[in-house]
């Protein structure tokens, strides 16, 4: 099986190559086996991206937003029309389940460049009348040259959701996928180029952080928009801060979802499955902290464990089959780590905790009960098919438990009592809440983190603010006094 791309790079509207980059070798994980080599960008491929996106920038910033409006949403429907095919890729670039990104990935990315599409239009400043006959107006201006940085997850997904509102603004995009997934993001420039975009305005280079950290501390690039880990975070967010760059940090969690007793069970354990097993455990937003209360916790676990036995293991590109393998050795390998720490600080093993027998990178749905709040798997994101089920007695106590943590990114409640349901939302130090479901991300919806998970907000109409800057213009219409 290859799914070899034409060439490692998108720049300028080509495919273009420099063999004498670093082999990145693509490994589908549900074999193990290399189905693509690309290569890292030398220095003088990465001099091209941004000399072709600093160049193309200043001309698509001065068409009409509706104009530039236009290319995005004719980009969102060729998504749609060859969803299958990038479904498809998106699976042997990240091992999920067909079934899986047929619904969840390049739609996603569809419905970003069509709803930021649709914004484009309506970008405009406003007028503010002061005394005197004197007024203010401001210009809402696109920054310039922004870097994307993505992660192995979602890699169709974070192509666009930082493509869109960035090409809705004005600006261009030069975007770095991750070295484990780098093939879908080639298709998005490829597909915005058939649209009607600039030659420029979207560009993709391959790399490891070398590449990341020559784009993010080039002069000439105005923003910097990752979405990875918080080690990665905290580098990129000091490197770009020493050019003032605006940013953008998607960062990791570990997420709350507290169950209390008289919640739905069957709701409550769809929404536990949802936030911690979906794609395979790999999502940054993951409710993997299940507090439960206690009049309810073993009825969970059991209809919990009764739920897992139907969970169908094997090849993605099955569509029966809902639970892949994990994005690489190395990360599966990771995850054991944790699962053994679990074991041994412990923690009551419930289901799963082993690797399957299984060529490729597969491990079992693993829940662990009797979880305390100082073993390490409820401390550290682990970012795999890990759920740490911890029993809590009142309202008050689970609430200062699930905030006792260094990040922010999401959390979750299930009740029935929705004055209780919106008083523990408000009292989350968390950017994105559910109430009775767990880890949708609408576009139309900002998703963000606070604390350690992350500034600044993807999505939504609050994206536009984070690639875009006012211009304030004052006019007067009075003579100028000064004292002298």
């Amino acid at each position: 099986m290859k799914v070899q791309p034409k060439a490692s790079h998108f720049i300028d509207g080509e495919y273009v190559e420099d063999t004498a980059g670093t082999p990145i070798d693509v490994i589908y994980p549900a074999t193990g086996e290399v189905i693509a080599r690309l290569h890292s960008a030398t220095p003088q491929i990465i001099e091209q991206a941004l000399t072709s996106a600093k160049r193309a920038q200043k001309a698509w910033a001065a068409m009409t937003g509706t104009e530039r409006g236009r290319v995005l949403r004719r980009a969102a429907d060729i998504m749609r029309e060859r969803n299958r095919e990038l479904s498809i890729l998106e699976t042997h670039d990240t091992g999920k389940p067909l079934q899986e990104t047929l619904v969840a990935d390049a739609t996603s990315g569809a419905d970003a460049l069509e709803y930021f599409g649709g914004l484009a239009g309506s970008l405009t400043g406003e007028h503010i009348p002061l005394g005197g006959g004197e007024f203010v107006y401001t210009i809402r201006e696109a920054l310039g040259v922004c870097v994307g940085i993505g992660a192995w997850n979602y890699p169709t997904q974070i192509a666009c959701w930082k493509g869109a509102p960035a090409l809705a603004c004005g600006n261009a995009m030069v975007f770095k996928p991750s070295e484990t997934t780098p093939l879908s993001a080639l298709k998005v420039a490829e597909i915005l180029i058939e649209s009607g975009a600039p030659k420029g305005i979207y560009n993709v280079v391959q790399g490891y952080g070398d590449v990341g950290a020559a784009l993010v501390t080039d002069p000439r690039v105005a923003k910097v928009s990752l979405t990875g880990s918080v080690p990665t975070g905290r580098k990129v967010y000091a490197a770009a801060a020493e050019g003032m760059k605006h940013v953008t940090m998607e960062l990791g969690g570990k997420s709350p979802l507290i169950v209390f007793d008289d919640a739905d069970i069957e709701n409550a354990v769809s929404g536990a499955i949802l936030g911690n097993f979906y794609s395979s455990g790999q999502v940054c937003s993951n409710g993997t902290r299940v507090f439960v209360q206690k009049g309810i916790k073993e009825a969970f676990l059991s209809r919990l464990t009764e739920r897992l036995a139907n969970v169908k293991i094997g090849d993605p590109m099955d569509e029966a089959v809902n639970f892949g393998p994990m994005v690489s050795e190395a990360q599966m390998n990771i995850v054991l780590g944790y699962i053994e720490r679990g074991k041994a600080e412990g923690a009551r093993l419930v289901h799963g905790g082993a690797r399957l027998d299984l060529p490729g990178f597969y491990i079992q749905p693993t829940v662990f009960a009797d979880v305390t709040d100082d073993m390490t798997i409820a401390r550290e994101e682990i970012f795999g098919p890990v759920m740490s089920v911890v029993d809590f007695e009142t309202e008050d106590e689970v609430m200062a438990r699930a905030n006792a943590t260094e990040f922010g990114l999401a959390a979750g409640v299930f009740t029935n009592d929705l004055t209780r349901a919106h008083r523990v939302v408000a009292g989350f130090e968390a950017g994105t809440c559910y109430i009775n479901t767990y880890n949708l991300a609408p576009v139309e919806a900002p998703f963000g983190g606070s604390k350690m998970s992350g500034v600044g907000r993807e999505n939504s109409k609050l994206a536009i603010n984070h690639y875009s800057e006012m211009k304030t213009v004052y006019v007067s219409m009075n003579d100028v006094e000064a004292p002298y």
